[in-house]
């Protein structure tokens, strides 16, 4: 598909390979964050009723607690991961620009995304209050960024999409 107005050429790989810059780590991070949950509670969760989330609940009751909770990860996260690939293609900030936006967007996949999943993944075996271990999960998730993907470094691929 090509967008004329843009100048850019968009392919199906796009949303399924990603580049190999910071953008990749980034979805390597979020996404052991989202198998950490997924592990956690195809271990412990021995009824679908357990489960605090009402819409992989229902899936573990339509199809098992495996097969339901497995259905219902791919379903939730694929476009999360679409989405982090896509941008890898075509996300190229001006170095100071990025700084900023790099930080925020990891603040907010620090709180909204690690942070969620790591607290329902420590439900099950850790009885801390739910705000403290989410705030736990947001603050390994920073730690693990700005050590490996490094928000405040950057790295763009030179056969990235721009506008």
């Amino acid at each position: 598909m090509r967008i004329k107005s843009l100048g850019l050429s968009i392919s199906l790989r796009h949303f399924l390979v990603p580049n190999k810059n910071h953008w990749s780590r980034r979805i390597i991070l979020v996404f052991t964050f989202i198998l950490f949950d997924y592990f956690s509670t195809l271990a412990f969760c021995r009824a679908p009723w357990e489960e605090a989330n009402v819409y992989a609940r229902l899936f573990m009751e339509s199809f098992g607690i495996h097969a339901g909770l497995t259905i219902f990860v791919l379903v939730a996260n694929t476009p999360i991961y679409m989405l982090l690939a896509f941008d890898s293609h075509i996300v190229r900030l001006p170095p100071r620009v990025a700084v900023v936006a790099e930080a925020f967007t990891d603040f907010a996949f620090a709180w909204f995304i690690a942070g969620l999943h790591f607290n329902g993944g420590t439900s099950w075996f850790w009885s801390a209050p739910s705000f403290l271990r989410q705030c736990l999960g947001a603050a390994l998730y920073l730690f693990f960024a700005f050590v490996f993907v490094k928000p405040h470094k950057p790295f763009y691929d030179k056969h990235s999409l721009s506008a």
